[in-house]
């Protein structure tokens, strides 16, 4: 792993370790992303973080993420329903966020690093 820029924040709900984040609704908070269609910032560190309590945030670099399913080397990755890593496929219509490129293939829970690129997939 090759963290670039880290923040902390306030987590704004229960954040798990290696997973995508996006800002909350207070301007200082973040929680866990929950869908492709999120604004990805970044991906929580190794630890896993409770509301009200601070929490790191790496916005560049390479990191190391929990993937939600499988996933080839190369792939462009978004979040899914629990900030987990998968596939980044467009959908009719659905601009979805991209969070990196996969930098080596997964399947269910593995961690694995993604190099964070932020992007839109258009539907």
């Amino acid at each position: 792993m090759n963290p670039g820029l880290t923040k902390n924040y306030n987590a704004g709900g229960a954040i798990s370790k290696r997973r995508f984040v996006k800002f909350g609704t207070d301007d200082r908070a973040v929680v866990q992303a929950a869908a492709a269609t999120d604004s990805i910032i970044g991906v929580s560190t190794d630890v896993d973080t409770v509301i009200g309590e601070p929490t790191d945030v790496i916005h560049g670099g390479i990191a190391l993420v929990q993937a939600g399913g499988a996933i080839t080397r190369g792939q462009e990755v978004t979040s899914d329903a629990n900030g987990k890593a998968v596939a980044a496929t467009p959908a009719a219509g659905v601009n979805n966020r991209i969070a990196g490129i996969a930098l080596q293939s997964a399947v269910l829970d593995d961690l694995f690093t993604v190099l964070l690129a932020p992007g839109v997939k258009q539907g």
